[in-house]
């Protein structure tokens, strides 16, 4: 760059030798530092433009008029060369990297994945839908009134004790069952009733490879005249058949639940084993009679399960811990 003699005053001849410098200068340039270089030398607070702006003091007016509007027109000239040679060498340099080969598979977009235990949720809940049955949900904050009265264990029944309840506030407490949807559903409507319920539930016990303090159960219920046990194994087979598949046999043993008579156990083959998978039954009578139905008219059936422990079975994991300890390793397989 051509710097001016400080003994040398402004000109419109000096600005247009400038002008032509400064481009020739610029036009020169090859890369964006040298640019930045340029900008500073010339148009920045000590450029050489910028000290020839400040030398019209010292003009008479006719000639400071002139000089300072060619002087600005300069400048705009110069910006605008500037912009544009900003660009021509970003452009150049864009060109002379590695090109993007559109031929190239495109990069895999990482997407979520549903928790396998809303996985198994909701194949039981689809399986049970098949067969015609709705699926509704109910508050996790239960009464007692429903969690254990409703469902023929009032208050002080040794039966209690199968539920390690986590209170609240009596009468509230953290349900420790999905049971307490099928007195509120039947509460709510006429026969038939054929609904699964799936939810959270809560207890207040110790946790290992196969029990957790809090865990997901899918509750089912039908209701209308005629039912019966052979039913009751009807629709469970089939249920299994859905999940298991073909090959898989199931196995009822007696048990006791307070809610249904006769109660049983439902166990699924396993190699040469029996793994039990859930429990059922038909529906008590006083608990039929407890929301007004009729129970010399309607029977039912009612069955619970837990789909982390049908999970466990269906993929062979071995720690229903597993299912909550977000572990990334384990959660990657489903």
């Amino acid at each position: 760059a051509v710097s001016q003699p400080a003994s040398q005053p402004p000109t419109p001849e000096l600005v247009d030798q400038l002008t032509q410098t400064a481009l020739t200068a610029l036009g020169a340039i090859s890369d964006g530092a040298a640019v930045e270089e340029w900008r500073v030398s010339w148009l920045g607070r000590r450029g050489q433009f910028t000290g020839l702006l400040r030398g019209l003091s010292g003009l008479d007016p006719d000639l400071r008029r002139e000089v300072g509007g060619r002087a600005n027109q300069a400048k705009n000239t110069l910006e605008e060369a500037l912009a544009r040679r900003t660009r021509e060498i970003a452009q150049a340099e864009l060109e002379a990297s590695d090109r993007l080969d559109v031929t190239l598979p495109g990069r895999p977009i990482i997407t979520g994945r549903l928790h396998p235990t809303t996985q198994i949720v909701r194949e039981i809940c689809q399986a049970f839908m098949a067969m015609g049955f709705s699926v509704v949900e109910g508050p996790e904050v239960e009464l007692d009134h429903y969690n254990f009265e409703m469902l023929n264990i009032p208050s002080g029944h040794p039966a209690r004790d199968m539920w390690n309840s986590l209170w609240v506030d009596y009468p509230m407490l953290l349900r420790t069952h999905t049971s307490p949807m099928q007195a509120r559903v039947m509460e709510a409507q006429e026969p038939p009733v054929r609904v699964v319920v799936p939810g959270k539930c809560y207890r207040y016990e110790a946790t290992d490879a196969t029990h957790e303090w809090h865990f997901y159960q899918v509750e089912g219920l039908a209701v209308a005249e005629g039912i019966t046990f052979a039913d009751l194994k009807g629709t469970l087979y089939e249920f299994a058949r859905r999940v298991f598949g073909e090959d898989r046999q199931i196995r009822f043993r007696c048990d006791y639940f307070p809610f249904v008579e006769p109660g049983v156990d439902m166990s699924i083959s396993n190699d040469e084993d029996w793994i039990e998978i859930m429990g059922a039954g038909m529906v008590h009578p006083k608990v039929l009679a407890g929301v007004g139905y009729d129970p010399d008219r309607y029977t039912g059936f009612a069955f619970g399960m837990g789909p982390e422990r049908i999970g466990m079975l269906k993929y062979g994991i071995d720690d229903i811990r597993h299912f909550y300890s977000n572990d990334v390793r384990f959660l990657r397989q489903f």
